[in-house]
């Protein structure tokens, strides 16, 4: 079965800990800690994504991504990535799998991926200004 954006609203719609709501083509699911996350389906996969903070806000770049690439490994199922949205670049937590994925896999994804943003903010806030 590939999931669609009705099936995943129906899903996560079940946990008290998410507040789901449908944006257009995709979801905005925010949790308690009051960290939002973005869940859509891109052919066959389904991404969900975070923003962290603007690229404006940190100090040295070069630094900040160099901790990134040194310690992304202790962060499972997460990746750190750049998106540029209306022109202004943003550091973003995502994750990616498969849109045939059980629905336990799509729920650890997501919380997993809230999990670490809270972690990458705390691990991170040094470079920030």
């Amino acid at each position: 079965m590939s999931w669609d954006l009705d099936q995943l609203e129906s899903l996560l719609s079940n946990f008290d800990d998410f507040v789901v709501t449908r944006e257009d083509n995709c979801l905005l699911i925010a949790n308690p800690d009051g960290i939002d996350a973005w869940l859509a389906i891109s052919g066959e996969q389904i991404l969900v994504e975070s923003l962290l903070f603007a690229a404006s806000q940190v100090k040295d770049k070069a630094a900040l991504d160099h901790e990134i690439l040194s310690t992304h490994m202790v962060f499972p199922l997460t990746t750190v990535g750049i998106s540029t949205i209306n022109g202004e670049e943003y550091y973003t937590a995502f994750g990616a799998l498969s849109a045939q994925s059980k629905k336990e896999s799509v729920v650890i994804e997501v919380e997993t991926l809230f999990q670490n943003v809270a972690s990458f903010l705390d691990a991170y806030e040094t470079h920030l200004h």
